[in-house]
Order: C-alpha cells, then structure tokens, then sequence
C-alpha cells in the first residue's frame, strides 16, 4: 500500500477492511452475517471505442464464504426497514474502491434510492463522501432507482439540486416498473438507461426491433444520452449499433470485476462487432436496391405514361402487378389527393376493407407525408422513402413518389409498397 493509501485508510468509516483479490487491493465491510465489497461492470462509448464509466454493483458472502445474491441483501433489507441504511453503506464502499481503482477519466455510476437524495442528512453524508475522497461531483452519475417515490415533486427537485452541483443523472431501468416517459420530463436525466427487457424482445420480435431505433431516436431528440444494459451476445450488441445508442453495458462487453477493463481488448471487441455490422448493413442496403428495382422500372415508366396524358387507372397497372404493390394516388401541388387509391387485385381491395373508414382517401391531405415533400422539392426524380407505418391497412409500407407535370398543372404520383422486412430486421 502507498504513503497516499495509508493516509486515506487511516479516515475510511470505521469497519472497513483492505482485502486482495487477484492482486488488487479493494475495500470490504462486514454487514451482520455478510462480507460486502464492490465490483465493476464497464460501461462503454460505442463511438469512442473504450470505456467511459464504472457502475459499482454490490458483491455479498456469507460466513462460509457462499456468494449471496445482491438482490437477496436489498431485499431483505427493505424487509427489516433498513433500504436506506444498506443503500448508503454500498454508496461509500463503491466510492472508496472507486477511488482505489485509479480511473482518471471515467464516470462512476452509482445507483440511489430516492430516499438517499431527498434525505438531508443521507445526501449531505453522499457530498462529504466525496469531498473526503477528492472526488469531483462531476465524475458520479447517480443512477436513480426505477422503483416507485412517493414523493415525485420532492424527488425532481432533490435531483435538480444535485444537478447544479455537478452530478450527472440517469434515470435506470426505462421501460420496466415505475420509469417511463412521465419519469424523464419529471426528473429530466442526462442519460436514460434502457432496461434489459427491452432489449431481449427487440432480439426476438420484428415489430419491436423496429420500435428499439425509434425510441432511442425520442430519446435523443428529448436532449438524453441513451445507454442500453444488458447487452449479452453479438446479435444485441449489433441492435445497439443498429438504434445509434451512445452506450452500452453488459457481459458481451465486460463483466463485472474488482479491476479496470484491458483497453485493447474492448476496442478490439467492440471495432470487431461495428466491422460485421457495417458488413452486414451493406449487404442488407444491397439486398434492397435489388427488391426495389422493379418496382422503381415499372413506377418510372407509370410517370412518364401520366405526364404524356395518359389516365391514372392504366398508367399504374404494371406496377401494382407485382407482387408488393399495394396502390397508387396522385396529389396535387398542395398535397391534397385528387381521386381514390388505384388498387388492382381483388384481395388488396377485400383488405382495405378493414380499415374501411380510412379506404376513401379522396381529398385526403398529405402535405405532412414525407414522400410528398421531398418530390416537391426535387421534381422529375423518383424517391423512396423509409419503411413507415401505412394509415391505409396500419402495416408497414414504403412509398415511392415523383413530381411532374400533368398538363399544366405539378402532380406528385404515390406508389405504396407493402415492405415486410426480411429475416435481417428480426435478426439483424
């Protein structure tokens, strides 16, 4: 141990005691029956290829030196009415081996339960934690508890306080329990960490792989850096590349150890799963433009048939012969549909009647539609958009569009295509 650890052993709450596991030396504390320290789970940057924080986590043994489940020793201490007493004890052992770890740079996240941030005394004893160890409140992201306070008014403005003095703030488990959309106009975090469970039905379900990249996309939009926990296999960590999630954490990455995370090796790992995402979005990219093409022939030729003269019902007919054709429209200048949607197959038309009060879009405005826009603004080419969700049946379609003339007047011809993802958007 060095001159500078003895000094600072010789001030750490009483109880605590230097342990050596693996040739690091870390704090531990005797809790009843239970030997407590710390361990720490990397937390990583996906675009800088390293890790940017710690999240302290709990490590429990009995007197026989059998590990006991961490979710064991809080649970059992919100039994007996001491949720608050075991949460500090694990904020000081985190933030003393924290301090021992030697990180210069990174975060330190360090779960709380509301009760600690809206208590005086326990968050006056977090803040002299801090000025006792020279730590900055600038290096300590507290990770606020998704369980339920009673207090939400009391809560946002104990977090707004520790905001102004520097903390950063995420809010934990979104998605699961008591945290969702409420949660982060009321605390308004810094990051918002996505539970686990949202990731895991995003890998087996299509529909919820597409909602994942949208989601973080609000997120971001609401001002949040977005980390996604729980990140296990390659196929996950590939999602999280696939949303633009600006961190992720899980045992893909690193698991949770007394020490810091190899540098090379992360990079390595991480640079590894990016190249085979590149890879395989690519090939997807390829895949696409190879499904859509003869689609955009036979569109491309429908508009020049409509702006040689040629009515709406015949131009469209080779188009909507091919297989994923769902209809046709034309807009006017405005955006607004002259006429009905142009389908040809009598099984389309047997459909739309499930959404029959929508089936009628004549007169309908579709200034706000993308696929309008962007043929407006850039006239006698055709445009593909995004897969997007279609009003017309509530199922995913893609639309393609162009502006040209019909007579004298600017028309914008609309073909939807019903866009069924292929096994890549359930498996990346």
């Amino acid at each position: 141990m060095t001159i500078a650890q003895q000094d600072r052993a010789a001030t750490v709450p009483h109880g605590f005691e230097v342990e050596v596991t693996s040739g690091l030396q870390r704090y531990s504390v005797h809790h009843g029956e239970l030997m407590l320290t710390s361990v720490f789970q990397p937390i990583f940057s996906l675009s800088h290829m390293r890790a940017v924080g710690y999240e302290g986590l709990l490590r429990a043994h009995d007197a026989l030196d059998r590990p006991v489940s961490p979710l064991d020793v809080f649970g059992e201490a919100a039994r007996i009415g001491d949720a608050l007493q075991i949460d500090r004890l694990a904020q000081t052992l985190h933030l003393e081996n924290f301090k021992m770890l030697g990180a210069e740079r990174e975060w330190l996240f360090l779960n709380v339960h509301p009760g600690v941030l809206t208590d005086p005394y326990l968050a006056a004893a977090l803040l002299a934690n801090l000025r006792r160890l020279d730590l900055s409140p600038r290096r300590v992201v507290l990770e606020v508890l998704e369980q339920s306070a009673e207090d939400l008014d009391r809560l946002a403005d104990a977090v707004r306080e520790f905001r102004e003095r520097g903390f950063l703030i995420a809010l934990d488990d979104f998605g699961a329990g008591h945290s969702n959309i409420e949660r982060i106009w009321q605390l308004n975090p810094d990051i918002v960490k996505l539970d686990r469970i949202m990731l895991s039905h995003a890998a087996h379900r299509a529909d919820m792989a597409t909602i994942l990249p949208g989601l973080v996309s609000l997120l971001h939009e609401a001002g949040k850096l977005v980390l996604i926990e729980g990140v296990e296999t390659e196929h996950e960590a590939q999602m999280a590349l696939a949303c633009n999630a600006d961190f992720v954490q899980g045992f893909f990455f690193g698991r949770p150890n007394p020490g810091v995370v190899d540098a090379i090796h992360a990079a390595a790992c991480i640079g590894e799963v990016t190249e085979r995402y590149r890879e395989q979005e690519e090939a997807r990219e390829r895949r696409n433009t190879s499904r859509l093409a003869p689609y955009l022939r036979a569109f491309e030729r429908a508009a020049e048939r409509l702006a040689a003269g040629e009515p709406l019902d015949e131009v469209c007919w080779n188009f909507l012969a091919l297989d994923h054709a769902a209809r046709c429209f034309l807009l006017d200048a405005k955006g607004r549909q002259a006429g009905r949607n142009v389908v040809l197959r009598a099984d389309r038309a047997a459909h739309e009647t499930r959404f029959l009060p929508l089936a009628d879009a004549q007169g309908a405005n579709w200034l706000r539609r993308p696929y309008f826009s962007v043929a407006i603004n850039a006239p006698e080419r055709v445009h593909v958009t995004r897969p997007y969700l279609s009003i017309n049946e509530a199922l995913p379609c893609v639309t393609l569009s162009v502006a040209t003339h019909v007579g004298s007047e600017t028309c914008v011809l609309c073909g939807d295509i019903d866009w069924v993802e292929e096994e890549r958007d359930a498996r990346i």
